[in-house]
């Protein structure tokens, strides 16, 4: 929506509205209504009906450079007559307008400059795009386009500066040949597949490049450092590998690097701490090793910063504080990563199982201890008693013996 705000601000400035009823183009005015615009009120005067309407200041009457088609009804078919009368217009947005395609007639494809379709006309096909020759802006997401390929239609936008085309499902492979003014692409979301061509290097304009979400391979090309004016780029949740480039280091106003999600592997460069324009870096959930070289300062300086997720990385546990939340282990002394200390509750365990027993042995002893400790043996005890009975008796019977005589 950003790029929308900045197209319209780039459109001839309205002129202040005369104090007739209507000033519009009678056709233009015709067109309007038929598309369910209010035109009760002046659709010249700022600001128009949901800010949808922006003319220019030409006499006897004034014409439509941007049309804003918002939230539109099932119901509305835009006729090829309608489209005719509306020739004039530079800007074209059909924002959560999911109606039937519509053919644009070349009056109006010869004046557009910049279009947007987001949630809209249902689905799109590369050739339908390609047909729009003369734009430098293009904005299309959340809509199913069906080519083969980016180069269906950006090989047709020679003057194209700025392109959005995310969430099409987009298939094919980049371009190897790029037009030259681009200073914004975004083609994330889609199934585009391959390498990122060494070609896209030469885009000297280039400030955001975003190409996550797709399926592409490989790595980020040598020369990716001659993207001066590159101020944000990522290529996230796609399957590419390799280390990053040494030329990175050399994009000075560099804000945003995610390269999260991938296989990228090798040791984290130090220059990248050195990058004082760096606001968010992501490069978790990819395959770096060795000691991370970054401390808590510049960890701190950053918006956002991620890098869990690499198994074989760790960190400096000597100058950034285990406080922080990294996603990573603290390294040994010889700079790998420390095994996860066991589990607590296993811990326990293991602990207590030996202690029981012990405690169980130690019980036992203790009982017996006191068992023996109450007195004669029984069995010694029965013994006793017996003997003294067997001498009772003897000594009796001796008695006996006597008296008898």
């Amino acid at each position: 929506m950003k790029e929308s705000v900045d197209r319209l601000a780039s459109l001839p400035t309205p002129s202040k509205s005369p104090k007739t009823p209507s000033t519009l183009d009678p056709k233009q005015l015709t067109a309007l209504q038929s598309l369910g615009i209010p035109t009760l009120k002046d659709p010249c005067t700022q600001p128009s009906f949901h800010n949808a309407t922006i003319c220019d200041s030409t006499t006897p009457f004034r014409h439509l450079v941007s049309l804003r088609l918002i939230n539109c009804s099932n119901d509305i078919e835009i006729s090829t007559t309608a489209l005719k009368s509306l020739y004039t217009l530079q800007d074209l947005q059909f924002l959560n307008c999911p109606i039937a395609p519509v053919h644009l007639p070349f009056e109006l494809i010869a004046n557009l400059h910049t279009f947007t379709c987001i949630k809209s006309l249902k689905k799109l096909t590369g050739v339908w795009l390609g047909r729009l020759r003369n734009l430098t802006d293009l904005t299309v997401s959340n809509v199913p386009v069906n080519a083969s390929g980016p180069l269906i239609i950006l090989g047709n936008l020679k003057k194209l500066r700025s392109v959005t085309i995310s969430n099409t499902n987009l298939t094919g492979h980049l371009p190897k040949k790029w037009n030259l003014n681009y200073t914004y692409i975004d083609l994330s979301g889609n199934k585009i597949k391959g390498p990122v061509p060494s070609s896209l290097t030469l885009l000297e304009n280039l400030k955001y490049l975003n190409l996550s979400s797709n399926a592409l391979l490989g790595e980020i090309p040598d020369a990716f450092g001659d993207l001066l004016l590159l101020q944000n780029v990522s290529f996230a949740s796609n399957s590419m590998s390799g280390s990053i480039p040494d030329s990175l280091s050399g994009i000075p106003g560099l804000v945003h690097l995610d390269l999260s999600s991938n296989q990228f592997n090798g040791t984290i460069p130090k220059f990248i701490s050195k990058m004082k324009s760096l606001k968010y870096l992501n490069l978790a959930n990819n395959n770096f090793h060795g000691v991370m070289p970054f401390n808590g300062s510049f960890i701190k300086r950053l918006v956002v910063f991620k890098i869990g997720g690499n198994d074989n990385l760790c960190y400096n546990h000597s100058t950034i504080s285990s406080k922080l939340k990294l996603g990573i282990a603290p390294c040994d002394k010889y700079g790998l990563p420390v095994s996860p200390p066991p589990d607590k509750s296993s811990d326990s365990d293991s602990a207590d199982g030996p202690s029981s027993d012990d405690d169980d042995d130690t019980s036992d002893n203790i009982t017996h201890k006191a068992e023996g400790g109450h007195g004669p043996n029984k069995v010694v005890l029965g013994v006793a008693i017996g003997l003294s009975s067997i001498v009772f008796l003897i000594v009796f019977l001796v008695l006996l013996s006597k008296w008898c005589k």
